[in-house]
């Protein structure tokens, strides 16, 4: 039922396509919401408003009640610890954290995301890097010359999840600045009556690079074919 509906749904947008311009049907793909958050939090941050909510996109689709298995929480899926200690930052109280509440959460990540840009000498790739992947992991594989910080090199990012992470984050980014010609605040786009495709047809696009250099890697080892089956199988069940 899911599948008829989606197709129908590409079917619209199709045909919409053919009389509006181009740029007005992708933006029903990459919605932005938050946008007044966004623009408080971002003012005084060396951070392209564009940019965290391409972060916002790519960790919650704009979920504020999101949560992850491993406990990341909210729109920015900020860790309880990393939230407390970007609040003692801040000269915020603990007990007052509320990591469901946007604005909030908006506050503690965007500062979190612009501190770790400093940190890695202003290297935008790096510090996205380790809002994923860890701060400690990442500077170790610079230190090790695992990966040299640069886009060309994302390739050599030693965990797969934090990889592909980067390169979707500025995917998004790049779609965003595209169809919104960077201009912000961005006009509003959604419409209702489609379900939420894009970000679907995206995390597929992006799970079949995964599980493709998962095959590449695994398929000279003992039993790798049955493990990228599985891994497959339990993301197809679970979407």
């Amino acid at each position: 039922m899911r599948w008829r509906r989606n197709f129908l749904s590409l079917l619209i947008i199709a045909i919409v396509a053919v009389s509006l311009n181009w740029q007005v049907v992708l933006r029903w793909f990459y919605p932005i919401r938050y946008v007044s958050e966004i623009s408080t939090h971002t003012q005084a941050l060396p951070l392209d408003p564009y940019l965290v909510a391409a972060l916002i996109r790519v960790e919650s689709n704009f979920t504020p009640d999101a949560r992850s298995q491993k406990g990341a929480t909210g729109l920015m899926q900020l860790m309880p610890e990393t939230a407390e200690w970007v609040a003692q930052q801040l000269g915020l109280k603990i007990s007052d954290l509320e990591l469901l509440d946007p604005d909030t959460n908006i506050r503690l990540g965007t500062w979190y995301l612009s501190m770790l840009q400093e940190e890695f000498g202003g290297n935008l790739v790096v510090a996205l890097a380790a809002y994923n992947g860890g701060r400690g992991n990442v500077s170790r594989w610079l230190a090790e010359q695992r990966w040299n910080g640069r886009l060309e090199s994302v390739d050599d990012i030693p965990f797969l999840e934090t990889r592909l992470y980067v390169q979707r984050v500025l995917g998004v980014y790049t779609w965003y600045v595209r169809l919104y010609r960077g201009m912000w605040p961005p006009s509003a786009t959604e419409l209702p009556i489609l379900p939420d495709i894009g970000r679907h047809l995206e995390s597929w696009w992006h799970r079949a690079r995964q599980i493709l250099e998962r095959y590449r890697y695994l398929q000279g080892k003992p039993g790798g074919r049955l493990k990228v089956l599985n891994d497959y199988t339990t993301w197809a069940h679970n979407h």
